[in-house]
């Protein structure tokens, strides 16, 4: 069926249509103005009485629908933050460890002879030094700091250049590099390579998420991260022998932040989220808020990870 335009007018008869209660109209015109009308749908679901029938609970307010997805949208900037803290960290121990162990010149440090000896990584290593290349060209006249070595020395070193690689580049670079190499990588964060391997594209995947405003409460991932201690202290339940929460949803994220930043900042992470889902708890009516957590992936009891080591 072909989706036409429909004026603001039209919106609100259709969800009026759909037992929603809009008792400030204006309002409602200018949220569906500012933030369109397309944003209700990845929120709408959670108040509707039945998938099948899409009709809203009995009692529910679009102020309440509005709610979520601002809390979504404080959700966003929370995780973003601190997931440019693990980009910033990732990239500067990464620089570290090659510059020191191979040189701080491109000619040195993009040396393919540097990288894994795996010759069915032969193509991504040549294709990986390529892209860093190509980005390091349309990327480095941009900033300051490659322009002024650039000019001035004729090289870029690599704790420079990684400020102009993307995360999924730098990402995509540590699964190319020699094993003790990544190992060296991994220990600085306490954890394994496997666990980092799988880490890294799950916070590329959230992060362009963050930056591009998409629905993030609910995402699932395709990679599963692995079972952790947190699980089982957590006393996360289990269907069919398999843990239903924190293996590819936004807990599983929580996991890895929790790994990767301080205490300090991770603490102070949580104590953010925490507030917005007391402040979202709040303004529900027709449904609580134990059923955000739960398509969330969190625990009722996600506040303890805070406390574990």
């Amino acid at each position: 069926m072909e989706k036409i335009f429909k004026t603001l007018e039209e919106q609100i008869t259709i969800l009026r249509n759909k037992n929603l209660i809009i008792d400030d109209e204006e309002y409602a015109k200018s949220i569906l103005l500012r933030e369109n009308y397309f944003f209700l749908n990845g929120y709408r679901y959670l108040f509707y009485k039945s998938m099948h029938e899409k009709k809203f609970i009995d009692g529910t307010n679009f102020r309440e629908i509005y709610a979520l997805f601002y809390f979504d949208r404080e959700l966003r900037n929370i995780l973003f933050k601190n997931i440019l803290i693990i980009e910033n960290n990732i990239k500067s121990i990464i620089s570290y460890v090659l510059s020191r162990k191979y040189g701080f010149k491109e000619k040195k440090y993009l040396n393919p002879s540097n990288f894994t000896n795996d010759s069915k990584k032969n193509r991504q290593v040549n294709d990986l030094i390529k892209k860093i290349k190509r980005q390091i060209i349309n990327n480095g006249a941009q900033h300051a700091a490659t322009k002024h070595y650039q000019l001035n020395y004729g090289y870029i070193p690599l704790w420079v250049v990684v400020k102009v690689l993307s995360f999924g580049i730098v990402g995509e670079l540590y699964t190319i590099l020699k094993e003790e190499d990544q190992k060296d990588i991994a220990e600085n964060f306490n954890v394994d390579i496997e666990s980092l391997l799988i880490y890294l594209p799950i916070i590329a995947n959230y992060r362009n998420l963050c930056a591009h405003e998409d629905i993030c409460f609910n995402h699932r991932t395709q990679k599963t991260i692995p079972i952790t201690k947190y699980h089982e202290e957590l006393n996360i339940p289990k269907t069919n022998g398999e843990y239903i929460y924190g293996i590819n949803d936004l807990f599983s994220l929580i996991i890895i932040l929790k790994r990767l930043l301080t205490k300090d900042n991770f603490h102070m992470m949580l104590n953010e989220i925490s507030y917005e889902i007391d402040y979202l708890s709040g303004r529900l009516r027709t449904i609580k808020i134990t059923k955000v957590l739960d398509h969330m992936g969190f625990p009722q009891n996600y506040k303890e990870i805070v406390r574990m080591d």
